[in-house]
């Protein structure tokens, strides 16, 4: 088990009825999101694993993308699950309730493909590395990992919006490192072909895409 804790969405639990408003309004999240499906590219037999799945946005998505994959989502926050059961229809996507390890998964289920969207920048520092970790050790030779989140914060504008948001609401010392450029390094791994592909100034800061190949024999 990663951690036994977690952050709600928005960083409070009360706040959770208007996470996906305020991601599709204050985060250009037609963007990012359409970049982020386009850069999965689900294809039929893809066993798609998303982390901190939240309230299953990106799932519902994914699943309407490709219905011959096999998708599903992991978190801890029952609240947001119950969110996603509501958008999530298909046969093909199962939600799971936990964190992430090897044990929380199916016996026998392993991931062609992980992603991830805006979890990292919530996760303490210790455990935003041995998350990383995990998810390669969860892929199949030639899997792919596909993050979005709030990665370093180049420029002044970027940095004051993501301190004036994301920081307000999900705390300091917990998504400081991404602003400083956490993802950048923990997300690069010997066997693995990491870029970071694009990324999207918002009223909330910057938001970047990445892939990482797993390319080892």
């Amino acid at each position: 088990m990663v951690t036994e804790t977690y952050t709600p969405p928005l960083g409070y639990k009360i706040l959770t009825p208007l996470y996906d408003l305020v991601i599709r309004y204050l985060t250009r999240e037609s963007a990012w999101r359409a970049a982020l499906v386009k850069q999965i590219n689900p294809l039929p037999g893809d066993r798609v694993l998303d982390v901190g799945c939240g309230t299953g946005s990106l799932l519902a998505v994914l699943a309407e993308q490709c219905p011959e994959a096999d998708f599903i989502g992991l978190d801890p926050d029952i609240d947001a699950l119950k969110r996603a059961s509501k958008k999530l229809h298909s046969p093909n996507v199962r939600l799971i309730p936990g964190f992430l390890s090897k044990e929380a998964l199916p016996k026998g289920w392993q991931p062609t493909k992980i992603t991830s969207s805006l979890m990292f920048h919530q996760v303490a520092l210790e455990k935003k590395n041995e998350i990383a970790e995990i998810m390669r050790s969860l892929l199949m030779p030639g899997g792919e990992l596909h993050i979005a989140d709030y990665a370093m914060q180049k420029s002044l504008l970027m940095r004051a919006a993501f301190r004036m948001t994301v920081q307000q609401l999900d705390g300091v010392e917990d998504t400081r490192h991404n602003a400083e450029g956490i993802l950048e390094r923990i997300l690069v791994a010997p066997g693995y072909l990491t870029e970071k592909t694009q990324s999207f100034a918002t009223a909330t800061g910057s938001i970047s895409l990445f892939k990482a190949e797993f390319v080892a024999s």
